[in-house]
């Protein structure tokens, strides 16, 4: 298993347009990150990627993850302290979004190039009119 390392390459906070190439969005649930760790790839994205395990790079602003990806012996999941090391580097949190793009693909590697989507908007960007911002204007359902 290969460990992640960071070196630097792109704005950690730059946001680009997909290239059309296969991607898929994630919102991170508990499970994710602390204490567990453990990121399993939507099926739509299993379909495109080795059902044998291949080392993995998660390209996210200027640096890269090394990690392992386990194929279908893990059920589709990064096996690797990498996902870890991602996680924790990214100071990322239940409910922010990862778009991961695929950009190279084959049975010796893959590539994801990932952009954060965070979940946390500053107060002063919701407008207070929206439904459910507030328990003065709660979102009906029915």
């Amino acid at each position: 298993m290969m460990e992640s390392i960071g070196s630097s390459e792109i704005d950690n906070d730059e946001y680009w347009p997909l290239s059309g190439k296969p991607y898929v969005d994630i919102i991170l649930t508990k499970s994710a990150i602390k204490p567990t760790y453990s990121l399993y790839l939507p099926k739509k994205m299993n379909k495109e990627l080795p059902s044998a395990g291949v080392p993995v790079v998660l390209t996210c602003g200027r640096k890269k993850w090394n990690l392992f990806y386990g194929g279908a012996r893990s059920t589709y999941k990064f096996i690797s302290t990498g996902w870890r090391k991602f996680v924790d580097g990214n100071n990322l949190k239940e409910g922010d979004g990862l778009v991961f793009e695929l950009s190279e693909c084959s049975t010796s590697k893959i590539e994801f190039r990932v952009q954060i989507l965070r979940g946390d908007f500053p107060a002063e960007l919701i407008p207070e009119d929206v439904e459910g911002t507030n328990s003065d204007n709660p979102i009906i359902l029915g």
